[in-house]
């Protein structure tokens, strides 16, 4: 029952996120949008963001949650870094036990990253800390893939007009 219960959270999370990103209208703001209703709406969800490839970096974009220091993490570094070059989703139980894991506060215990894909490239990713051990189910993966791919088209038109005006 509890399952079915949080699966249906997830659901109504995801029909927010959709509403806020439509309502938002351009892909900054709807990146801005989504990260703040997940962190409404997701309890165990601590810090929530999203980091935007630049060349061979991930930057910090919009974020609710502590100050990270990480605000530029080469690909292939860190969690983050290794979803962005494995283009997958990785769920970290404990993040303690993972060498990967770059430091942002000692309360964190465990971490999903999403990347954000938009015709086979990498585009940025979702990455969200949690203070409980092992938050994350399938049941966020699900929802955390479903926004990653609702924000892809809007994270590309915000890059593809970024770069022609450089």
């Amino acid at each position: 029952m509890a399952d079915n219960a949080r699966l249906q959270d997830h659901g109504a999370t995801l029909d927010k996120v959709t509403a806020a990103v439509r309502e938002a209208g351009d892909g900054r703001r709807a990146l801005a949008a989504a990260v703040g209703v997940l962190k409404q709406q997701m309890p165990d969800y601590t810090w929530v963001g999203i980091y935007v490839l630049d060349g061979n970096d991930l930057v910090l974009g919009p974020f609710v949650g502590k100050p990270s220091p990480h605000v530029r993490i080469p690909v292939g570094q860190g969690i983050c870094g290794a979803a962005a070059a494995e283009r997958a989703t990785i769920v970290v139980d404990d993040v303690n036990a993972d060498p990967r894991y770059l430091a942002c506060s000692v309360e964190t215990q465990s971490e999903i990253v999403v990347p954000i894909v938009h015709e086979g490239r990498v585009l940025g990713e979702i990455d969200i800390d949690s203070d409980r051990p092992a938050a994350f189910t399938a049941a966020d993966r699900t929802l955390l893939e479903a926004v990653a791919a609702l924000l892809a088209p809007g994270l590309h038109a915000v890059r593809t007009a970024d770069s022609s005006t450089d």
